[in-house]
């Protein structure tokens, strides 16, 4: 087998993580889990949306989780070194990133999204993809003059919730048109657990010979099927760095009902039961690449620590199998 033996992993639990979450989780736990990820080792974590929170009220605390996270005594040594990113699909989003930016308690980094599926896109914007492409390519420079990195991610890749089967070549297409409109780096999504393996080497083995940089390239996979770490396996094996995942392999679709109220959200469901959603767990992740000889340069073990934290916050059994089994021993135990 031949993969990379350094990767870079973002963990992105306290927004994607907790946006599909139905009841509001606190403020004070969304900090505690930004600065317990960034004390474990992590160098890129999403922290907030800054969209409409009348949506989506998992995030109406925004500002206070930036404000808290810009001033923690905890993570004072280690923020310099850190990005912090907060989703901003619109205009007013984007608009409220550069103010925060430059009352220094902004995120240092903003992602903007597409699909290529025109429905997804539609349900996830409100726009069609060319008002979005025109929107993104007046804003970006704007982002970028106020000192934000831009991502801009490309969904649908391996197949649509809402119309089914998409074209994987597309994805490419909108990925060089991130770059050329000024994009620091693509995430490449998965965002309803479509991907088999043998399609994502195909698309990663794809990509990397159109756009030979995979530092600046992003691996996102939900494993609504179960195939989340088979396909973070074919990823490796085509040469992909950049990994994205969450605690106890939470997220998916925003909520569209919040602590005993129905919101917005998305609009309704896509999944038939919305419980079993999510990215891959950030624990099994880190301990399969560990068994792997691949580095991480995580805190392996207080990663497994906060998993354990981190359902005690959602109050519920997680998707997560190594906070239960831990770690593979890596000397004779001295049992007999």
């Amino acid at each position: 087998m031949n993969y990379p033996k350094k990767v870079t992993i973002g963990d992105i639990t306290v927004r994607d993580g907790f946006q599909h979450e139905e009841n509001f989780i606190p403020t004070e736990a969304k900090v505690w889990l930004a600065e317990q990820l960034i004390l474990a080792g992590f160098k890129h974590i999403e922290v907030t949306n800054l969209g409409n929170p009348q949506g989506m009220p998992q995030f109406r605390d925004a500002d206070s989780v930036l404000k808290c996270l810009r001033t923690s005594k905890k993570i004072a040594d280690k923020l310099s070194q850190v990005s912090l990113t907060a989703i901003t699909i619109r205009e007013k989003a984007i608009e409220r990133a550069i103010m925060a930016k430059k009352d220094g308690l902004g995120p240092d980094r903003i992602l903007l999204m597409v699909s290529t599926s025109e429905s997804h896109h539609i349900k996830n914007s409100g726009i069609s993809l060319d008002e979005y492409w025109k929107m993104a390519e007046k804003y970006i420079p704007l982002a970028r003059d106020a000192g934000l990195k831009v991502n801009g991610t490309v969904s649908t890749i391996w197949g649509c919730p809402i119309e089914g089967p998409t074209e994987m070549s597309k994805a490419i297409e909108f990925s060089k048109r991130w770059f050329d409109i000024g994009a620091n780096d693509v995430e490449h999504a998965d965002h309803d657990g479509s991907a088999s393996p043998d399609r994502v080497y195909q698309y990663y083995s794809m990509l990397l010979d159109a756009i030979p940089r995979p530092e600046k390239q992003i691996v996102h996979f939900h494993t609504t099927r179960g195939w989340g770490l088979a396909n973070v396996l074919a990823a490796l094996q085509a040469g992909m760095i950049n990994y994205e995942s969450s605690m106890g392999g939470i997220g998916g679709q925003p909520a569209n009902f919040v602590s005993g109220v129905p919101v917005a959200g998305t609009g309704s469901y896509y999944y038939k039961d919305p419980n079993i959603t999510g990215l891959n767990s950030t624990e099994d992740m880190v301990v399969m690449m560990d068994e792997m000889g691949i580095d991480t340069g995580l805190d392996i073990d207080k990663i497994l620590e906060i998993g354990t934290m981190v359902e005690k916050i959602v109050g519920r059994r997680l998707r997560s199998e190594s906070i239960r089994n831990g770690r593979i021993p890596k000397s004779m135990t001295g049992e007999k």
